[in-house]
Protein backbone atom coordinates (compact mmCIF):
# COMPACT_ATOMS: atom_id res chain seq x y z
CA UNK A 1 0.00 0.00 0.00
CA UNK A 2 1.59 3.29 -1.14
CA UNK A 3 1.49 6.52 0.93
CA UNK A 4 -1.38 8.02 -1.06
CA UNK A 5 -3.50 4.91 -0.53
CA UNK A 6 -2.83 5.17 3.19
CA UNK A 7 -3.84 8.85 3.10
CA UNK A 8 -7.01 7.96 1.20
CA UNK A 9 -8.13 5.65 4.01
CA UNK A 10 -7.89 8.38 6.66
CA UNK A 11 -11.13 10.14 5.58
CA UNK A 12 -12.96 6.83 6.01
CA UNK A 13 -12.01 6.79 9.68
CA UNK A 14 -12.81 10.50 10.02
CA UNK A 15 -16.28 10.15 8.54
CA UNK A 16 -17.08 7.07 10.60
CA UNK A 17 -16.19 9.15 13.63
CA UNK A 18 -18.36 12.06 12.46
CA UNK A 19 -21.33 9.82 11.71
CA UNK A 20 -21.26 7.80 14.92
CA UNK A 21 -19.39 9.85 17.53
CA UNK A 22 -20.20 13.51 16.91
CA UNK A 23 -23.58 13.69 18.60
CA UNK A 24 -25.56 12.89 15.47
CA UNK A 25 -25.17 16.52 14.36
CA UNK A 26 -25.77 15.61 10.73
CA UNK A 27 -29.33 14.38 11.38
CA UNK A 28 -30.54 18.00 11.74
CA UNK A 29 -33.30 16.70 14.00
CA UNK A 30 -33.57 19.38 16.69
CA UNK A 31 -36.78 21.24 15.82
CA UNK A 32 -39.04 23.62 17.70
CA UNK A 33 -41.98 23.53 15.32
CA UNK A 34 -44.21 21.32 17.45
CA UNK A 35 -47.16 21.60 19.81
CA UNK A 36 -45.49 22.47 23.10
CA UNK A 37 -47.58 22.79 26.24
CA UNK A 38 -48.80 26.34 26.75
CA UNK A 39 -48.12 28.15 30.04
CA UNK A 40 -50.77 30.11 31.92
CA UNK A 41 -50.51 32.98 32.48
CA UNK A 42 -48.19 33.95 29.64
CA UNK A 43 -45.07 35.75 30.97
CA UNK A 44 -44.07 39.21 29.80
CA UNK A 45 -41.52 39.40 26.96
CA UNK A 46 -39.60 42.29 25.42
CA UNK A 47 -37.78 41.99 22.08
CA UNK A 48 -34.50 43.85 21.59
CA UNK A 49 -33.46 44.56 18.00
CA UNK A 50 -30.00 46.11 17.43
CA UNK A 51 -29.95 47.82 14.04
CA UNK A 52 -27.22 49.57 12.08
CA UNK A 53 -28.03 50.61 8.50
CA UNK A 54 -30.83 48.06 8.12
CA UNK A 55 -33.52 50.16 6.37
CA UNK A 56 -34.17 47.58 3.59
CA UNK A 57 -35.19 44.81 6.01
CA UNK A 58 -36.11 46.26 9.40
CA UNK A 59 -39.67 47.09 8.34
CA UNK A 60 -40.54 43.44 7.69
CA UNK A 61 -38.66 42.37 10.83
CA UNK A 62 -40.55 44.79 13.09
CA UNK A 63 -43.90 44.06 11.45
CA UNK A 64 -43.41 40.32 12.00
CA UNK A 65 -42.63 40.89 15.68
CA UNK A 66 -45.68 43.07 16.26
CA UNK A 67 -47.83 40.45 14.50
CA UNK A 68 -46.89 37.69 16.96
CA UNK A 69 -49.73 35.49 18.15
CA UNK A 70 -48.85 35.92 21.81
CA UNK A 71 -51.33 36.38 24.65
CA UNK A 72 -48.94 37.81 27.22
CA UNK A 73 -47.47 41.34 27.48
CA UNK A 74 -45.05 41.93 24.62
CA UNK A 75 -43.11 44.98 23.45
CA UNK A 76 -40.30 45.72 21.02
CA UNK A 77 -37.24 47.93 21.46
CA UNK A 78 -35.24 48.87 18.36
CA UNK A 79 -31.81 50.36 19.00
CA UNK A 80 -30.75 52.55 16.08
CA UNK A 81 -26.97 52.17 16.19
CA UNK A 82 -25.87 55.35 14.37
CA UNK A 83 -27.59 54.36 11.14
CA UNK A 84 -27.25 56.62 8.11
CA UNK A 85 -29.99 55.14 5.93
CA UNK A 86 -33.21 55.92 7.79
CA UNK A 87 -33.39 52.68 9.76
CA UNK A 88 -35.28 54.26 12.68
CA UNK A 89 -37.89 55.84 10.40
CA UNK A 90 -38.38 52.55 8.54
CA UNK A 91 -39.04 50.80 11.86
CA UNK A 92 -41.59 53.42 12.93
CA UNK A 93 -43.40 53.29 9.59
CA UNK A 94 -43.67 49.51 9.81
CA UNK A 95 -45.14 49.77 13.32
CA UNK A 96 -47.91 52.05 12.06
CA UNK A 97 -48.23 53.83 15.38
CA UNK A 98 -48.23 50.64 17.46
CA UNK A 99 -47.31 51.82 20.96
CA UNK A 100 -45.55 48.56 21.72
CA UNK A 101 -42.57 49.76 19.66
CA UNK A 102 -39.86 51.94 21.21
CA UNK A 103 -37.01 53.25 19.07
CA UNK A 104 -33.84 54.19 20.95
CA UNK A 105 -31.05 56.29 19.47
CA UNK A 106 -27.80 54.49 20.27
CA UNK A 107 -25.04 56.28 22.13
CA UNK A 108 -21.37 56.25 21.04
CA UNK A 109 -19.59 52.90 21.30
CA UNK A 110 -17.36 52.57 24.39
CA UNK A 111 -13.86 51.30 23.74
CA UNK A 112 -14.33 48.01 25.59
CA UNK A 113 -17.54 46.95 23.79
CA UNK A 114 -18.32 45.28 20.47
CA UNK A 115 -20.94 47.27 18.56
CA UNK A 116 -23.79 44.76 18.47
CA UNK A 117 -23.48 43.88 22.14
CA UNK A 118 -23.42 47.57 23.09
CA UNK A 119 -26.64 48.09 21.14
CA UNK A 120 -28.18 45.05 22.84
CA UNK A 121 -27.14 46.43 26.22
CA UNK A 122 -28.81 49.76 25.47
CA UNK A 123 -31.92 47.88 24.40
CA UNK A 124 -31.98 46.07 27.72
CA UNK A 125 -31.68 49.35 29.58
CA UNK A 126 -34.61 50.78 27.60
CA UNK A 127 -36.59 47.62 28.32
CA UNK A 128 -36.32 48.36 32.05
CA UNK A 129 -38.56 51.33 31.34
CA UNK A 130 -40.94 49.81 28.81
CA UNK A 131 -41.25 46.34 30.36
CA UNK A 132 -39.74 46.35 33.87
CA UNK A 133 -41.40 43.04 34.78
CA UNK A 134 -40.45 41.14 31.63
CA UNK A 135 -39.53 37.51 32.32
CA UNK A 136 -37.82 37.02 28.97
CA UNK A 137 -35.92 39.11 26.47
CA UNK A 138 -35.95 38.10 22.81
CA UNK A 139 -32.71 39.13 21.11
CA UNK A 140 -33.24 39.20 17.37
CA UNK A 141 -31.79 40.94 14.34
CA UNK A 142 -33.10 43.63 12.03
CA UNK A 143 -33.02 41.26 9.06
CA UNK A 144 -35.02 38.43 10.66
CA UNK A 145 -38.69 37.73 9.94
CA UNK A 146 -40.72 35.63 12.41
CA UNK A 147 -43.92 33.74 11.68
CA UNK A 148 -46.77 34.60 14.11
CA UNK A 149 -46.54 31.45 16.33
CA UNK A 150 -42.80 31.72 16.99
CA UNK A 151 -42.77 33.74 20.20
CA UNK A 152 -45.48 31.58 21.73
CA UNK A 153 -43.53 28.43 20.92
CA UNK A 154 -40.25 29.85 22.20
CA UNK A 155 -41.82 30.80 25.52
CA UNK A 156 -43.66 27.48 25.80
CA UNK A 157 -40.37 25.65 25.25
CA UNK A 158 -38.54 27.74 27.83
CA UNK A 159 -41.30 27.49 30.42
CA UNK A 160 -42.03 23.82 29.86
CA UNK A 161 -38.40 22.71 30.19
CA UNK A 162 -37.15 25.46 32.55
CA UNK A 163 -34.59 26.67 30.02
CA UNK A 164 -32.49 29.81 30.41
CA UNK A 165 -32.02 30.22 26.66
CA UNK A 166 -33.96 29.01 23.62
CA UNK A 167 -32.43 29.80 20.25
CA UNK A 168 -33.45 29.09 16.68
CA UNK A 169 -31.15 29.07 13.69
CA UNK A 170 -32.93 31.24 11.17
CA UNK A 171 -33.48 29.81 7.70
CA UNK A 172 -30.97 31.72 5.60
CA UNK A 173 -31.84 32.91 2.12
CA UNK A 174 -30.85 30.31 -0.49
CA UNK A 175 -31.65 31.62 -3.97
CA UNK A 176 -28.55 32.93 -5.73
CA UNK A 177 -25.82 30.67 -7.10
CA UNK A 178 -23.47 31.42 -4.21
CA UNK A 179 -26.23 31.00 -1.62
CA UNK A 180 -27.15 27.58 -3.01
CA UNK A 181 -23.52 26.48 -2.92
CA UNK A 182 -22.51 27.90 0.46
CA UNK A 183 -25.53 28.47 2.71
CA UNK A 184 -26.50 24.81 3.34
CA UNK A 185 -22.80 24.01 3.80
CA UNK A 186 -22.45 26.82 6.34
CA UNK A 187 -25.37 25.43 8.36
CA UNK A 188 -23.92 21.91 8.10
CA UNK A 189 -20.50 23.07 9.33
CA UNK A 190 -22.07 25.05 12.17
CA UNK A 191 -23.91 21.94 13.35
CA UNK A 192 -20.72 19.92 13.10
CA UNK A 193 -18.83 22.48 15.17
CA UNK A 194 -21.66 22.72 17.73
CA UNK A 195 -23.68 19.49 17.62
CA UNK A 196 -27.17 20.60 18.63
CA UNK A 197 -27.99 17.43 20.63
CA UNK A 198 -24.90 18.03 22.76
CA UNK A 199 -25.69 21.70 23.22
CA UNK A 200 -29.18 20.68 24.35
CA UNK A 201 -27.81 18.13 26.84
CA UNK A 202 -27.55 19.82 30.27
CA UNK A 203 -24.82 17.38 31.31
CA UNK A 204 -22.45 18.64 28.61
CA UNK A 205 -20.55 21.93 28.63
CA UNK A 206 -20.87 22.60 24.91
CA UNK A 207 -22.93 25.72 24.21
CA UNK A 208 -24.10 27.55 21.10
CA UNK A 209 -26.84 29.87 19.93
CA UNK A 210 -27.87 31.60 16.72
CA UNK A 211 -27.95 35.37 17.10
CA UNK A 212 -31.00 35.94 14.90
CA UNK A 213 -33.38 34.45 17.46
CA UNK A 214 -32.45 34.06 21.13
CA UNK A 215 -35.01 34.03 23.94
CA UNK A 216 -33.15 34.54 27.22
CA UNK A 217 -34.54 34.32 30.72
CA UNK A 218 -33.89 37.76 32.12
CA UNK A 219 -33.19 36.66 35.69
CA UNK A 220 -30.66 34.09 34.45
CA UNK A 221 -28.92 36.73 32.34
CA UNK A 222 -28.66 39.07 35.33
CA UNK A 223 -27.39 36.24 37.53
CA UNK A 224 -24.70 35.38 34.96
CA UNK A 225 -23.37 38.93 34.96
CA UNK A 226 -25.37 40.41 32.10
CA UNK A 227 -24.07 41.37 28.68
CA UNK A 228 -21.15 43.16 30.36
CA UNK A 229 -19.59 39.75 30.96
CA UNK A 230 -19.23 39.18 27.21
CA UNK A 231 -18.97 42.78 26.01
CA UNK A 232 -15.75 42.16 23.99
CA UNK A 233 -16.91 39.00 22.19
CA UNK A 234 -17.22 39.22 18.44
CA UNK A 235 -19.21 35.98 18.24
CA UNK A 236 -21.87 37.28 20.59
CA UNK A 237 -24.46 34.53 20.22
CA UNK A 238 -22.22 31.61 21.19
CA UNK A 239 -20.65 33.73 23.91
CA UNK A 240 -24.10 34.40 25.38
CA UNK A 241 -24.94 30.70 25.20
CA UNK A 242 -21.71 29.78 26.97
CA UNK A 243 -22.35 32.37 29.65
CA UNK A 244 -25.87 31.14 30.38
CA UNK A 245 -25.18 27.40 30.19
CA UNK A 246 -22.79 27.73 33.12
CA UNK A 247 -25.86 28.37 35.25
CA UNK A 248 -28.71 26.49 33.59
CA UNK A 249 -29.89 24.47 30.57
CA UNK A 250 -30.16 25.94 27.08
CA UNK A 251 -31.59 24.71 23.78
CA UNK A 252 -30.91 25.38 20.11
CA UNK A 253 -32.87 24.11 17.14
CA UNK A 254 -33.82 24.49 13.52
CA UNK A 255 -36.93 26.00 12.00
CA UNK A 256 -38.40 27.18 8.72
CA UNK A 257 -40.57 29.75 10.53
CA UNK A 258 -37.76 32.21 11.31
CA UNK A 259 -36.15 33.50 8.13
CA UNK A 260 -33.23 35.74 7.32
CA UNK A 261 -34.07 38.47 4.81
CA UNK A 262 -30.45 39.31 4.05
CA UNK A 263 -29.46 38.51 0.46
CA UNK A 264 -26.04 37.22 -0.53
CA UNK A 265 -26.14 37.61 -4.29
CA UNK A 266 -22.39 38.11 -4.61
CA UNK A 267 -19.61 35.90 -3.30
CA UNK A 268 -17.95 38.96 -1.81
CA UNK A 269 -20.87 39.47 0.60
CA UNK A 270 -20.84 35.92 1.93
CA UNK A 271 -17.04 35.89 2.04
CA UNK A 272 -16.89 39.05 4.16
CA UNK A 273 -19.54 37.74 6.56
CA UNK A 274 -17.60 34.53 7.23
CA UNK A 275 -14.13 36.09 7.21
CA UNK A 276 -15.24 38.64 9.80
CA UNK A 277 -15.43 36.02 12.57
CA UNK A 278 -13.76 32.82 11.35
CA UNK A 279 -10.36 33.49 12.97
CA UNK A 280 -12.05 34.56 16.21
CA UNK A 281 -14.00 31.28 16.08
CA UNK A 282 -10.73 29.37 16.46
CA UNK A 283 -9.49 31.63 19.24
CA UNK A 284 -7.07 33.66 17.11
CA UNK A 285 -4.73 30.67 17.28
CA UNK A 286 -2.31 30.10 14.40
CA UNK A 287 -1.75 26.53 15.53
CA UNK A 288 -5.47 25.82 15.48
CA UNK A 289 -5.64 27.46 12.05
CA UNK A 290 -3.05 25.05 10.65
CA UNK A 291 -4.83 22.08 12.25
CA UNK A 292 -8.17 23.29 10.90
CA UNK A 293 -6.85 23.67 7.35
CA UNK A 294 -5.29 20.19 7.46
CA UNK A 295 -8.44 18.65 8.93
CA UNK A 296 -10.70 20.26 6.31
CA UNK A 297 -8.35 19.07 3.58
CA UNK A 298 -8.29 15.46 4.77
CA UNK A 299 -12.02 15.35 5.50
CA UNK A 300 -13.41 16.98 2.37
CA UNK A 301 -10.73 17.30 -0.31
CA UNK A 302 -8.84 14.01 -0.16
CA UNK A 303 -11.88 11.88 -1.23
CA UNK A 304 -12.52 13.64 -4.58
CA UNK A 305 -8.75 13.88 -5.09
CA UNK A 306 -8.46 10.13 -4.55
CA UNK A 307 -11.14 9.52 -7.17
CA UNK A 308 -9.44 11.83 -9.67
CA UNK A 309 -5.94 10.46 -9.13
CA UNK A 310 -7.26 6.91 -9.10
CA UNK A 311 -9.00 7.40 -12.44
CA UNK A 312 -5.97 9.05 -14.04
CA UNK A 313 -3.51 6.52 -12.63
CA UNK A 314 -5.67 3.45 -13.08
CA UNK A 315 -5.89 2.73 -9.34
CA UNK A 316 -9.33 1.19 -8.63
CA UNK A 317 -8.52 0.93 -4.92
CA UNK A 318 -8.15 4.72 -4.58
CA UNK A 319 -11.27 5.32 -6.69
CA UNK A 320 -13.30 2.93 -4.53
CA UNK A 321 -12.22 4.49 -1.23
CA UNK A 322 -12.73 8.00 -2.56
CA UNK A 323 -16.24 7.21 -3.76
CA UNK A 324 -17.17 5.45 -0.51
CA UNK A 325 -16.16 8.50 1.54
CA UNK A 326 -17.85 10.86 -0.91
CA UNK A 327 -21.07 8.85 -0.48
CA UNK A 328 -20.71 8.98 3.32
CA UNK A 329 -20.28 12.73 3.03
CA UNK A 330 -23.40 13.02 0.86
CA UNK A 331 -25.37 10.85 3.27
CA UNK A 332 -24.48 13.11 6.19
CA UNK A 333 -25.22 16.27 4.21
CA UNK A 334 -28.63 15.10 2.95
CA UNK A 335 -30.78 16.27 5.95
CA UNK A 336 -29.36 19.79 5.81
CA UNK A 337 -29.90 19.93 2.06
CA UNK A 338 -33.50 18.88 2.70
CA UNK A 339 -33.91 21.76 5.14
CA UNK A 340 -33.07 24.12 2.29
CA UNK A 341 -35.02 22.26 -0.38
CA UNK A 342 -31.88 21.37 -2.28
CA UNK A 343 -31.60 18.12 -4.27
CA UNK A 344 -29.46 15.33 -2.84
CA UNK A 345 -27.33 15.45 -5.99
CA UNK A 346 -26.01 18.84 -4.92
CA UNK A 347 -24.09 17.05 -2.13
CA UNK A 348 -21.44 16.39 -4.76
CA UNK A 349 -20.20 19.98 -4.42
CA UNK A 350 -19.72 19.89 -0.63
CA UNK A 351 -15.92 19.49 -1.09
CA UNK A 352 -15.92 22.70 -3.15
CA UNK A 353 -17.88 24.52 -0.44
CA UNK A 354 -15.47 23.17 2.18
CA UNK A 355 -12.51 24.47 0.17
CA UNK A 356 -14.07 27.93 -0.04
CA UNK A 357 -14.84 28.09 3.69
CA UNK A 358 -11.26 27.01 4.40
CA UNK A 359 -9.99 29.85 2.22
CA UNK A 360 -12.33 32.26 4.02
CA UNK A 361 -10.85 31.17 7.35
CA UNK A 362 -7.31 31.73 6.05
CA UNK A 363 -8.38 35.14 4.77
CA UNK A 364 -9.88 35.91 8.18
CA UNK A 365 -6.47 35.22 9.74
CA UNK A 366 -4.81 37.43 7.12
CA UNK A 367 -7.19 40.29 7.92
CA UNK A 368 -6.45 39.87 11.61
CA UNK A 369 -2.71 40.04 10.91
CA UNK A 370 -3.25 43.28 8.98
CA UNK A 371 -5.29 44.79 11.81
CA UNK A 372 -8.59 44.47 9.96
CA UNK A 373 -10.08 41.60 11.94
CA UNK A 374 -13.77 41.80 12.71
CA UNK A 375 -14.40 44.72 10.36
CA UNK A 376 -18.14 45.25 9.93
CA UNK A 377 -20.21 48.24 8.81
CA UNK A 378 -17.46 50.77 9.27
CA UNK A 379 -16.11 49.39 12.55
CA UNK A 380 -12.94 47.43 13.21
CA UNK A 381 -12.03 45.48 16.32
CA UNK A 382 -8.47 44.72 17.32
CA UNK A 383 -7.50 41.40 18.86
CA UNK A 384 -7.45 42.90 22.34
CA UNK A 385 -11.12 43.77 22.04
CA UNK A 386 -12.43 40.60 20.53
CA UNK A 387 -12.77 37.49 22.65
CA UNK A 388 -13.35 34.10 21.12
CA UNK A 389 -16.89 32.84 20.89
Amino acid sequence: MDPFQILATVPVVVWLGLLFFRGGFWRADQWLDGDEALPEPWPSVVAVVPARDEAPTIGRAVASLLAQDYSGPFSVVVVDDASRDGTADAARVAAGGDERLTVVAGSPLPESWVGKLWAMRQGLEAALGTAPDATYVLFTDADIEHDPPILRRLVAKAEGEHLDLVSLMALLRCRSLWERLLVPAFVFFFQKLYPFPRVNDPSRRQAAAAGGCMLARRQALDHAGGLEAIRDRLIDDCALAGLLKKHGPIWIGLTRRVRSLRPYDRLEELWSTVARTAFAQIGHSWIVLVVTVLAMGVTYLVPPLAVLIGLVGGDPWAVAFGLVVWLMMAFAYRPTLGLYGRPVASAIVLPLAALMFTLMTIDSARRHLLGRGGAWKGRRYGSAQVGDG
